[in-house]
């Protein structure tokens, strides 16, 4: 794998800053409604905004000459983020330092019939993490809007949902060595030098290899990169932190079926995920976190719990698993064609026959469910593990996660080492998301029904009794959770010991989701 040269890459990211080829100056371009509908994988409204006005289109209409004075940002869009071939003149406007015969050294574009034609995708990229806000230009192979095709096999894609969900529920904290599993664009990894000392980045595809390249480069960032399948390009070595989007795609191996290698990992049902987590451990520092992304079958009649459960088992780790989507296995494969680019509009017979193969691959193994989520693993640090969490949020989360994870994760820790004695002494105050609810039936003094909803996060509601709801409604971090306790236990006209046994259980899981946090300390501590 050669790296870009560095000149180059320089040059091109003067030109893309210069050109206002940013998120918000992109937004700003197409508008609201062309935005939009780009977002929807739209592209007319945006191809008529670009449309070059030297050639008598409707690009720029109303836009007067501040308009024109935009077509280098107009050739930008038109041709990395629609895919559409534009002129060597035009292109040599919009990327001044680095011209046409630049682009083409980087692998961007090539000349061909009809003009310059894009060979990658070149998007501008910006998000915030934990570390502060970013803004990067991201490459990638040509999607199906640029292609109006199905996607090549070795298509390496860029940021989608997927790496987006990853990017926002990992662990920001500083961290030594890091791993990303299946770099593809390298947006992990990128993410990952923010707050590591070292990061490794590994792909079974030198094709990605090579785009990660070129995006760290953009960035400035430095990455070990490295050719290979799974673990076996990082044997031996040990990591603080572990990410991974893998190819978590279960994918019928049938003749006809593609077979992509940003999604496939060509083992037959969720093998893939099921060996990274029992194996990931091996490559974990004592203390490291491995958090990835991934697919498991559920046999009709079981439940995932017992599944994934299996698996942690044999991790050896602490593991927390959260499935966010579960799909029966025609709405799986109906899914997964689509990301491909098979449609049945554009190819029944294919449509047809790829369909036929998930169905029949599936019920080869009674499949009844397919679950997609969220996996946290920990090597403990000392000892042996101690948390095994498994838990449904079909509905929406506010992100980022990685800071509720890593408060999850330090709360756990602290409730392991803290006996109720202890967690009597403690002060512990409301989290500022939470909010109370209380249902009363017309003319009774006391709720029926008590709720305490988090704003953030995993949104969680948790019905509590009056005890609890009382002491929550104390808890602003002057008294312990023990003086409250005895002033409960004198309002309700019962023993301190009674209320406590039925409160400190609730109160133990208040703090470990989030609900309740030590006072003077952040939920992180």
């Amino acid at each position: 794998m050669n790296s870009p040269d560095q000149q180059l890459v320089d040059d091109l990211r003067t030109d893309l800053a210069a050109a206002g080829y940013t998120v918000e100056g992109v937004e700003g371009f197409l508008g609201p409604v062309a935005s939009a509908a780009l977002a929807r994988e739209q592209a007319v409204p945006a191809l008529r905004v670009t449309e070059p006005a030297d050639d008598g289109a409707r690009g720029h209409e109303g836009c007067g000459p501040a308009g024109r004075e935009r077509h280098g940002l107009a050739t930008l869009v038109r041709t990395f983020l629609l895919g559409r071939p534009t002129s060597r003149g035009l292109l040599d406007a919009a990327l001044p330092r680095l011209g046409t015969d630049g682009a083409a050294r980087l692998g961007l574009v090539e000349e061909g019939p009809g003009g310059v034609h894009p060979v990658l995708d070149l998007r501008p990229y910006a998000s915030s993490d934990a570390t502060g806000e970013l803004e990067w230009w991201i490459a990638s192979d040509l999607g199906e809007l640029a292609t109006g095709r199905a996607l090549r096999t070795d298509h390496v894609l860029g940021v989608g949902g997927a790496s987006l969900t990853l990017a926002q529920v990992t662990v920001r904290s500083p961290r030594g060595r890091a791993l990303d599993l299946g770099t593809g664009c390298g947006i992990q990894a990128l993410h990952a030098a923010r707050h590591s000392t070292h990061v490794v980045a590994t792909d079974i595809s030198e094709r990605a290899l090579t785009i990660a390249a070129l995006n760290a480069a953009l960035a400035g960032v430095r990455l070990d990169l490295r050719h290979g399948s799974m673990l076996e390009p990082v044997a031996g070595e040990r990591f603080d932190l572990v990410v991974s989007n893998p190819p978590f795609v279960i994918t019928p191996r049938a003749a006809g079926v593609p077979e992509y290698e940003y999604r496939d990992g060509g083992a037959t049902g969720d093998a893939v995920v099921r060996e990274l987590v029992t194996h990931v451990g091996e490559v974990l520092a004592p203390g490291g976190l491995a958090q990835l992304l991934g697919n498991w079958e559920v046999p009709a009649g079981q439940d995932w719990r017992d599944v994934v459960g299996a698996w942690l088992d044999a991790s050896g780790l602490d593991g927390w698993v959260i499935e966010r989507e579960s799909l029966d296995p025609a709405q799986y494969a109906e899914t997964w064609l689509r990301d491909g680019g098979t449609t049945p509009e554009r190819d029944p017979e294919g449509w047809a026959r790829a369909y036929g193969a998930w169905l029949e691959d599936f019920a080869a193994r009674e499949v009844g469910r397919i679950g997609f989520g969220i996996v946290t693993l920990r090597r403990p640090a000392r000892g042996t593990p101690t948390l095994r969490r498994l838990e449904e949020h079909h509905g929406p989360v506010r992100q980022p996660l990685g800071p509720v994870i890593e408060a999850f994760l330090a709360a756990h820790d602290w409730l392991e080492t803290t006996d109720d004695d202890a967690l009597a002494a403690t002060r512990l105050r409301v989290a500022e998301d939470v909010t109370e609810e209380r249902y009363l039936t017309p003319g009774e003094a006391d709720p029926r029904v008590v709720l305490l909803r988090q704003g953030g996060g995993l949104g969680r509601t948790v019905q509590v009794g009056t005890a609890v709801a009382g002491l929550v409604g104390a808890s602003d971090g002057e008294l312990t959770v023990g003086q409250i306790l005895a002033a409960l236990g004198q309002l309700l006209g019962r023993e301190t010991a009674e209320v406590a046994r039925e409160v400190l259980p609730v109160v133990r899981g208040l703090v470990l989701d989030g609900l309740l946090l030590r006072a003077g300390r952040a939920p992180s501590e």
